[in-house]
């Protein structure tokens, strides 16, 4: 199957903003649950333990990724049905992610941001999360899980490009 990539880059004061968006048919109290429960976020991303709150510091497994590995994630805000800014530090650096719900007459659009400091790495970064935000849709809808492998490298000439323009216009 052919995925169509999506991301946008947006020049900001401290770097780029890396954002996608996907519409559910559902109240944004349902999408917040996807996001939020870890029962929920198994499906998707991988199950979190923990004591969340805004300032606080939970563990969440990547579940779709090599070896399953946890990974400290601090909640920075939590606005609930509305948004969650969260950041976490690995080996390749800091990633400051936010969600933004939506709701209009029952559809939620859920905008994902993810703030860089860099645009170094983005056609696998973009990829990764339009394959993340693709296995939220189908674990939302029941919809077949999608592989990695329709993403990446499918989709890195296309942030490659964002970047470039990006690079164009500083």
């Amino acid at each position: 199957m052919t995925r169509t990539p999506a991301g946008r880059l947006f020049r900001t004061a401290a770097g780029h903003d890396l954002v996608l968006t996907r519409t559910f048919r559902a109240p944004a109290a349902d999408v917040w649950a996807s996001l939020t429960e870890s029962e929920r976020t198994a499906r998707w991303f991988g199950p979190w333990e923990g004591d969340a709150g805004p300032d606080r510091t939970i563990r969440v497994q990547m579940a779709y990724e090599e070896q399953q590995p946890w990974c400290d994630v601090h909640i920075d805000a939590c606005e609930p049905q509305r948004r969650l800014a969260v950041s976490t530090t690995d080996s390749y650096g800091t990633w400051l992610l936010e969600f933004a719900l939506t709701e209009t007459d029952g559809t939620t659009e859920l905008r994902f941001v993810q703030h860089l400091d860099s645009v170094e790495g983005i056609g696998e970064v973009g990829a990764g999360w339009e394959y993340y935000l693709d296995l939220f849709v189908a674990a939302r809808d029941g919809s077949p899980r999608p592989e990695f492998d329709e993403y990446h490298p499918a989709m890195q000439p296309y942030y490659q490009g964002l970047a470039a323009e990006a690079a164009s216009h500083a």
